[in-house]
């Protein structure tokens, strides 16, 4: 069974500010999450896999 995450889990696996991924929602972009009553969820598999996704870039 795959665990649930809350935007904090998300941001610490991404290490970015928990703000950009409300700005990304607003924008239709970043991993899928679901609302549960007023609480914003996350599959870890679906995030995992979301941004295994991404293409890789030489920086």
């Amino acid at each position: 069974m795959n665990e649930i995450w809350d935007i904090e889990q998300v941001a610490a696996y991404l290490r970015i500010p928990v703000n950009t991924i409300y700005q990304w929602r607003t924008r239709k972009y970043g991993p899928p999450g679901r609302r549960v009553g007023k609480h914003l969820r996350f599959n870890s598999a679906e995030v995992k896999a979301w941004f295994e996704s991404l293409p890789t870039e030489a920086a």
